[in-house]
């Protein structure tokens, strides 16, 4: 089957060409139709297997054929990668259309999304959270009044990071009628109470298939101890075991770690996880796409939605706790039926989780050692520092930054008693506190003395402007009794 009996609009058809895709995925063949016809659909799709083009061609396909100024479909998406992928792809397929599209998640200015719903962007593309916000703002400048189709991609992981009542709280503000796709990877009880209040007499494509990898995946373990696994991953990509690879960590804590090991070994690497912003966050994906990196070291936040191409290999540094996370990370490569290897680093301890996920990919896997590796030596730094430990010098540090806050306001008081002091001196060498009053220089005597105009020698104004000398006996010098000028003059 060929894209062209899909009956998809001719611009559509131009830019999957461009594109260069041969021909559909079995997803795509399954749910285009279905949903081009406007059926409600309910399928399960796993990571890789062409789903986002699945909803998008046939989404733009609607739009086109009644064309519109107003927003008419919004995509649900987990995670801001997710988010920014779909948009991505929204954009190739609608390159030989007017239609326009915008991503709308957290970590980055709601200005310029803000303007976007202003301007009524024909597909919208958020995360729960994020449209929450802009829906709750003043101005009611969201507008999904003329809104026609609804899709929620990745709905199980949505519901496994707890948007259930975030999500509900939007379709609270859609219309009702509408055409709703509901696409998850996995298909437990929750997914299937929501499919059955959202949908309506849905088509149901791959909802009894069990999930595994896709096809074309290489997988293998490779044994050793926890405290070595750092060193293997190096040795591996020293010896070009590994070639570009995104490696997951289990914790946020590791994919720190994993990376600092990395940076001091000289290999290249960027890090992924939710303590990043998003311009590192988007940063370091673009590096890694770009080839500027060799190593994207990421938690599962990116185990769903990021497709790079021709990406070589998969590690599980950590392995998972749960099978579908492990069928999403290795996911990532041999993605659009192409070929990748994805290899976990295992340890005695996670031998539990392994056997769970061999039970649910319905097979053993290889396992492997690297030549020349020693597997015995002692690494010469810890990889995971234990919880207590961190703990313990986070309160040092913050108890080492209470002492220097008070040592500095010790000093600032010390400074400003200091200060008070040489004041309080300066102020008693002028005069004291006697300056300023009547009959002292600047004091009442002297206004009294300016105002009564040039006064007579030896008089009180005279005194009282004197500069400071002391008051001259009545008469002056030498001008007693009996003298001329004086009071006793006849």
């Amino acid at each position: 089957m060929s894209f062209e009996s899909l009956g998809l609009d001719p611009a559509l058809l131009r830019a999957v060409r461009d594109l260069g895709w041969p021909k559909p995925t079995d997803i795509q063949r399954d749910a285009i139709p279905a949903a081009r016809d406007g059926r409600d659909l309910l399928a399960c799709a796993m990571t890789g297997s062409g789903k986002t083009a699945a909803f998008l061609l046939p989404v733009l396909h609607r739009l086109l054929d009644a064309p519109t100024r107003a927003t008419r479909a919004l995509v649900l998406a987990p995670t801001r990668e997710l988010a920014a992928q779909v948009h991505a792809d929204l954009v190739d397929l609608a390159r030989h259309t007017s239609l326009r599209g915008a991503a709308i998640f957290g970590g980055v200015g709601m200005g310029p999304q803000e303007q976007a719903f202003r301007q009524q962007v024909d597909v919208v593309i958020a995360t729960p959270g994020r449209l929450l916000d802009h829906l709750s703002q003043p101005g009611r400048y969201v507008d999904f009044r003329a809104l026609e189709v609804l899709v929620l991609d990745e709905a199980d992981r949505m519901l496994d990071m707890g948007f259930l009542p975030d999500i509900k709280r939007v379709l609270a503000q859609l219309p009702t009628r509408r055409q709703t796709l509901f696409f998850s990877a996995t298909m437990p009880k929750p997914i299937v109470e929501l499919s059955r209040e959202l949908l309506k007499d849905p088509v149901r494509i791959n909802v009894e298939r069990v999930a595994k990898p896709a096809h074309g995946i290489e997988q293998a373990l490779w044994p050793v101890s926890e405290a070595l696994k750092a060193d293997l991953f190096i040795a591996l990509l020293r010896q070009d075991v590994v070639g570009n690879v995104i490696c997951f960590t289990r914790t946020k804590h590791r994919a720190n770690r994993l990376a600092d090991v990395l940076t001091h070994a000289g290999i290249p690497n960027a890090r992924i996880h939710g303590n990043r912003s998003q311009n590192q966050r988007t940063e370091a994906l673009a590096d890694f796409k770009a080839g500027r990196v060799r190593v994207l070291v990421a938690t599962d936040i990116v185990a769903r939605g990021i497709d790079v191409e021709a990406l070589e290999h998969v590690v599980n540094f950590d392995v998972p706790h749960l099978p579908e996370d492990y069928i999403h990370r290795v996911g990532r490569t041999a993605r659009a039926e192409a070929t990748g290897e994805a290899f976990t680093l295992v340890s005695p301890e996670e031998e539990g989780d392994l056997r769970a996920i061999e039970k649910a990919i319905g097979r053993k896997l290889d396992r492997r050692t690297l030549p020349g590796f020693d597997y015995r030596h002692v690494p010469q730094e810890r990889l995971e520092i234990p919880l207590a430990e961190r703990i313990a010098a986070i309160r040092a540090r913050k108890a080492e930054e209470r002492a220097r806050a008070k040592a500095k306001q010790e000093r600032r008081d010390a400074h400003a008693k200091a200060e008070a002091d040489r004041q309080a001196k300066r102020g008693t060498g002028r005069g004291g506190p006697a300056r300023g009053a009547a009959g002292s220089p600047g004091g009442a005597g002297a206004s009294h003395g300016a105002a009564s105009g040039p006064s007579r020698p030896g008089s009180a104004g005279t005194a009282a402007g004197g500069g400071g000398r002391g008051p001259r006996r009545r008469g002056g010098r030498g001008r007693g009794p009996g003298r001329p000028g004086g009071p006793g003059r006849p």
